[in-house]
Formats: C-alpha cells, structure tokens, sequence
C-alpha cells in the first residue's frame, strides 16, 4: 500500500494496517504524539483500532515542551 506519512509518500508491504503498527515500524517512541488520520484527529485509546489503509493521509506530530 502507498500513503502520505508527514507529507511523504511511503510504500508497505501490507494492505492495511493500525497506526500502533505502523508507529512501531517507523519507530516513532515519543510517548506525546498526535495523530491526524485523513484529517481526523485519533485518540490514542484507538490507535490499535484504527487501521491505515492504500491512498491515506497520517500526519504523526510530536509534541515538546520546554521551558
């Protein structure tokens, strides 16, 4: 499957899979992420629920704090 991950294309071998899957194969560790899927915010309690699928749009933001 193709999808746009961050504003680039990406390419897997499955045909869909959840975004706690695909974080884990990207290697995204922050625990303070946000996830947009096609525009739509994911909360974090259906991350291993929702899945992504060919021609979607997942924007993975991570959140920083300082002071």
């Amino acid at each position: 499957m193709k999808i746009i991950l961050n504003n680039r294309e990406e390419v897997f071998e499955q045909d869909k899979i959840t975004v706690n899957q695909l974080l884990e194969l990207k290697s995204f560790s922050f625990k303070m992420l946000v996830i947009k899927l096609n525009g739509q915010l994911i909360k974090k309690t259906d991350y291993d629920t929702t899945f992504v699928q060919d021609g979607d749009d997942l924007m993975v933001l991570h959140l920083i704090s300082g002071g």
